[in-house]
């Protein structure tokens, strides 16, 4: 008994700790140092393990017992949102794959990721066909039906065969709009648009974990749009998706800041407080993320057409008296130019002396520039401004974290930010170069207007 006992307790450990691996090859083995694995779920990527990759540019990484089948992501280069790519694990199989720089990713073992992308390409090739009789431009009956049979059949087969696996969840989100009459390719592709979300659950939780939402949903809201009016497209599209999401709070909030960032990002000042004002502030605040609601804010409030945020300005008077005023107040000129820098900032650096230059050649009711140096060091930033005592300078203490840059929503220096004689936002030119180039072009259309006004 005693024996038997011993015995038991001795394959005890191999059984509770059976495990999987992953197992890879790099190529070219030389551009490849580390493998990193990370599990993708809604909120984010939790890290798992990771791996050196050897001279031969192979890696493994062992998986316990207890890893949380579904989709995960491997990194190997910096930056990581750059150079990584997904893919599944059920934790029931080894995983071996080989990742070319130029061919893609492979699996040479692995049940779940082969059906997977045998499925895409299948999916690829019937949509090349699809495409290809649409570009001839012929009607054809026969042939047209014979595709979206094909189309049919192939999505029927492989749902069958990964009925059971992780993999299932999205081949079956994948199921394509199938005609069942000839369309011609403006109908046909109102009816794709139309019928996207129809397989889509946003409530399945293997869809959540996974980049599979955020990149069928970013498809869809940039993909369907009137070039014409491309603004209006965008904003019709993200109300259709906050209506498929449906009753799925999480990822509606998941999903809508990641579009509110992408057209911030993007510079579409028009979507992104769409977004932000109908949607996301109220989602925000639901969820006591300050951040985010102060984020939607900010962006909003130092957009183009609004008046700019207040803050005080100190001003020299005779006989070196400082009198403090506010933006607000600030008269005698056209144009206001606030350029948030900092003494530690080498582009700052480099195109505050040409913006010095520059404001030589105009006269100062075109423009005054205010410099708002977003900084710690105080000494360093006063002896600098003695340099440019033709700005107005204002000391952004705290850099990041200074209310001033805030309000403005700036996360970079240098910023430019052009206001018109009542303060309202026109301009956010990107550098010296694309500011001297707005501005002329701003100084010679109000030349022209007061020239026209006189003749009046």
């Amino acid at each position: 008994m005693t024996r038997k006992i011993l015995f038991l307790l001795a394959i005890l450990p191999s059984v509770l700790f059976a495990q999987h691996t992953i197992k890879g090859t790099f190529t070219p083995a030389e551009d490849f140092k580390f493998a990193f694995l990370y599990r993708v779920t809604a909120e984010t990527s939790l890290f798992v393990a990771n791996a050196d990759v050897t001279e031969d540019g192979t890696f493994e990484i062992a998986l316990d017992k207890a890893t949380i089948p579904g989709t995960y992501r491997l990194v190997y280069a910096q930056p990581q949102d750059q150079f990584n790519f997904d893919f599944i694990v059920n934790n029931k199989e080894d995983i071996v794959l080989q990742y070319d720089v130029e061919k893609g990713l492979t699996f040479d073992k692995s049940s779940e990721n082969k059906i997977h992308s045998s499925y895409n390409r299948s999916m690829a090739m019937v949509n090349k066909s699809i495409r290809n009789y649409y570009g001839a431009g012929k009607e054809d009956k026969s042939g047209y039906s014979k595709i979206f049979n094909i189309l049919k059949n192939t999505q029927e087969e492989f749902e069958k065969a990964s009925d059971g696996m992780i993999a299932n969840n999205f081949i079956k989100a994948c199921s394509p709009y199938i005609p069942n009459e000839l369309e011609d390719v403006s109908r046909f592709s109102k009816n794709i648009k139309s019928n996207y979300f129809s397989n889509i659950d946003f409530g399945n939780k293997t869809l959540q974990d996974s980049n599979f939402l955020i990149k069928t949903t970013i498809d869809y809201v940039i993909g369907f749009i009137d070039r014409k009016n491309p603004n209006a497209s965008y904003m019709e599209n993200v109300d259709t998706v906050v209506k498929a999401i449906g009753d799925n709070p999480k990822i509606k909030g998941i999903l809508l800041e990641i579009l509110w960032n992408q057209f911030s990002v993007e510079g579409n000042e028009v979507v992104t407080n769409y977004i932000g004002s109908k949607y996301l502030l109220d989602i925000a605040r639901a969820n006591n993320d300050n951040e985010l609601a102060n984020s939607i804010i900010f962006f909003k409030n130092a957009s183009i057409g609004n008046i700019g945020p207040d803050f005080d300005i100190e001003i020299k008077e005779e006989k070196d008296k400082v009198k403090v005023s506010k933006l607000s107040k600030l008269e005698g000129s056209n144009n206001y130019l606030l350029f948030f820098w900092s003494t530690t900032c080498s582009h700052c650096l480099d195109e505050i002396p040409q913006l010095k230059e520059y404001i030589k050649s105009k006269e100062k009711e075109d423009i005054q520039v205010v410099a708002i140096a977003l900084d710690n060091d105080l000494y360093r930033w006063k002896d600098m401004t003695y340099e440019y005592s033709e700005f107005l300078h204002v000391f952004g203490e705290g850099k990041w974290d200074n209310p001033i840059g805030d309000q403005y929503n700036v996360t970079g220096t240098p910023s430019y930010f052009v206001l018109d004689k009542d303060k309202k936002i026109i301009a956010k030119p990107e550098d010296i170069n694309d500011f001297k180039k707005y501005f002329d072009g701003l100084i010679q259309t109000e030349k022209t207007e007061t020239v026209s006004d006189k003749k009046e």
